[in-house]
């Protein structure tokens, strides 16, 4: 049996257990997961000893850079993004399936983004990875991010991004909140208010608990199509699993997996 964990400042409440486990199952993978919640100041004294504990792990806010400097190298997406959410331990390799979870998360909801304006909230590890899907699949992205230098930052690695010093009140096809605002001590609080919101076509929450944050809240009410990141969680995981045993992903087995993930939620 594998040993897996999930690493972040607060994973409390993460169902990664339960949904890679779920996964795991289905692909005839047995495994056992684990939350592994660590205090910034701890990380760089704890990382390498949950490194050399685990076969995997996937890695959430806020510490998809910061793992960078403990692996030996970095692939795939992660290689473009800059950031990280899986490492294969063992040989040390990084790598993210956060923007793969993101695109087949909007593919299944009807979602086109070719030639159409998106505004990111957020220029993190999650959001980097968006930005760039986004960009490729021929979406024109503003970014904002409330530390100026992260946004800028974003707009100089990928060209086509362009950073916002302030909010601007004008029309975009796609909001998506890549800001952890909204979750645990933040519940109820929206990244942008109704004057942005109200804006836009659709409204794309990375957040999945609370189910609906105040963001989509706000976005519902203004009869905007909604959705939150539980299906980008599910994916991206579905894509971790692949990399872990070597499968190749199948865009109609994730989306099955999903589905029947939900009846039993």
């Amino acid at each position: 049996m594998k040993k897996f964990a999930v690493i972040g400042k607060d994973v409390s409440q993460s169902t990664s257990p339960e949904i890679h486990t779920f996964i795991a199952g289905r692909m005839n993978n047995k495994i056992s997961y684990e939350r592994v919640s660590v205090p910034e100041e701890m990380f760089e004294d704890k990382i390498d000893e949950l490194l050399a504990e685990y076969d995997g792990m996937n890695v959430t806010i806020p510490y998809k850079l910061s793992i960078i400097p403990h692996l030996k190298g970095v692939y795939d997406d992660a290689a473009v993004f800059g950031a990280v959410n899986t490492v294969e331990c063992s040989s040390r390799k990084g790598y993210n399936t956060d923007g793969l979870g993101f695109m087949l998360m909007l593919k299944n909801n009807g979602v086109q983004v070719n030639g159409k304006s998106a505004l990111l909230l957020g220029a993190g590890g999650a959001g980097r990875s968006v930005a760039k899907k986004l960009l490729d699949g021929g979406a024109k992205v503003c970014v904002y991010d409330k530390l100026e230098g992260n946004a800028a930052a974003l707009e100089r690695e990928f060209k086509g991004v362009t950073a916002l010093k302030e909010l601007e009140t004008k029309q975009y096809d796609i909001i998506i909140n890549a800001t952890g605002v909204g979750m645990h001590r933040s519940v109820g609080v929206s990244p942008v208010g109704e004057d942005i919101i109200s804006l836009c076509s659709v409204a794309v929450d990375l957040i999945y608990v609370p189910e609906k944050s105040r963001f989509l809240e706000i976005a519902e009410g203004l009869g905007k199509q909604i959705i939150n990141g539980r299906a980008m969680l599910f994916y991206q995981a579905y894509y971790s699993e692949c990399y872990y045993f070597g499968v190749q992903p199948d865009e109609k087995q994730a989306k099955e997996l999903f589905e029947e993930y939900l009846k039993g939620v």
